[in-house]
Parts: C-alpha cells; structure tokens; sequence
C-alpha cells in the first residue's frame, strides 16, 4: 500500500486546510486510517483516526472542534479539513494506514502499517 499526502502549505492563524491522502496498490487490504503529525525531533502524535466504514472517529484533544476526518473508500482517499488553525498546528502531517484485522480507528501508532511521506503545515501567528 503506497500513500501520498497533499495540501499542506502555510496558512495565517485562523484560516483552514484541508489535507488529502490517497492510497493505492493493495487497498482492499487497508481497514483504519488516520493522521499523525510530528514537530521537530518530537514523537509522532496521533491527530485523528477513522475506522473502515467511516461511522467512527476519534479525536485528539488538540484536534476536537476544530478538525475533521473522513474517507472515500470508493476513491481510496483520506481527508481532514482543519479550520481555526492555530500556530501550535504547525507541523508535518502523515497519513496512515492499518491492513491488520480490526475495522476499527487505530489510536497508537504501533497499530499502523503503512506511512505517507508527509506534508509540512505551517500557521503564521
């Protein structure tokens, strides 16, 4: 399974985002999804996660309120529109992808499989 992130960029505090990732190769195979990001020389820190049907979704404290998370299965894409950006969001974002058992959204990273490469958001204050 390949993934590839799209949409970062640098955006004033307050404004929105809205970041895409798309699988392809061996996509049945892909069940939860989500998206992490990572400051600097910090650990990779969960964002949001969605489960395979899309019916359930969890959030980061950080991220409740203000961000959203959603997949096409049948586009094999993963999104999450971000409003009221703060600078403390600046950071790269990663899209996951689980292909073990479960349906569900997967919390720990440890859960995952496959990684995108990233894509750096930047908010100005």
């Amino acid at each position: 399974v390949q993934l590839v992130e799209s949409g970062g960029g640098l955006v004033q505090a307050g404004g929105s985002l809205t970041l895409s990732c798309t699988a392809s190769g061996r996509t049945t195979a892909v069940n939860g999804m989500g998206w992490f990001r990572q400051v600097a020389d910090q650990a990779r820190e969960l964002v949001a996660t969605i489960s395979w049907s899309g019916t359930s979704t969890y959030y980061a404290d950080s991220a409740k309120g203000r961000f959203t998370i959603s997949r096409d299965n049948t586009k094999n894409t993963l999104t999450l529109q971000m409003n009221n950006l703060k600078p403390e969001d600046t950071a790269v974002y990663y899209c996951g992808a689980g292909v073990r058992g479960t349906t569900q959204y997967l919390i720990q990273e440890r859960e995952y499989d496959y990684w995108g490469q990233g894509t750096r958001v930047t908010v100005s204050p």
